[in-house]
């Protein structure tokens, strides 16, 4: 009995494929392309079905060391990402937060938070050419904001009613969060 017939060769080529898509750094753009493939646009939840944002106390550090205070946002529609270089869905989702930024950025605080060192953050933006406000949690995060899983992403409206609440990958650029961004931002959510 042969060990190298067309099953068994084809059956190893499909374990190594595998494992180097899954459990190697070679993978993560694979990773990522199917993530956009499968990101859809968030669900908007509506003003009566929202959780309000009771605890603004939250202290921050932007990318130059500098202390920022998340109450500062209180009374301003915000975007708020939770993400990390090293996480596939995050990567996959972040061209479309960058180009919602370069829309919204005047009007809407964004604030995207990581965990990681500022300069592997940095470098992860200056390779991708992203501009995007980043910070790094100085303190215990707002329980109506904390998740065990990234990307996770909140929008907020002045009220402190949280309308998208959404955790793994999403096409934020779409046409449902840009109407609701300028609702929130002309006052009349």
């Amino acid at each position: 009995m042969a060990i190298f017939n067309k099953k068994n060769i084809s059956n190893l080529v499909f374990l190594v494929v595998f494992g180097v898509i899954f459990f190697t750094p070679l993978g993560t753009p694979v990773k990522v392309f199917v993530q956009r493939l499968i990101a859809f646009s968030p669900s908007v939840n509506d003003t009566e079905d929202t959780e309000v944002l009771k605890d603004y106390i939250w202290i921050l550090e932007d990318m130059q060391g500098e202390r920022a205070y998340f109450e500062d946002a209180k009374g301003e529609v915000v975007v708020l990402n939770f993400w990390a270089t090293w996480c596939p869905p995050c990567i996959a989702e972040m061209p479309s937060l960058q180009e919602l930024y370069s829309a919204y950025g005047d009007q809407v605080k964004f604030m995207f938070v990581s965990q990681e060192k500022i300069d592997k953050i940095q470098a992860f933006l200056d390779k991708r050419g992203f501009d995007l406000p980043v910070y790094r949690p100085l303190s215990k995060i707002p329980s109506n904001l904390y998740s065990r899983s990234i990307p996770a992403t909140y929008i907020i409206d002045r009220d402190g009613r949280i309308r998208v609440s959404k955790v793994g990958v999403a096409d934020w650029n779409s046409e449902k969060v840009r109407t609701l961004l300028d609702e929130l931002v002309q006052g009349s959510n």
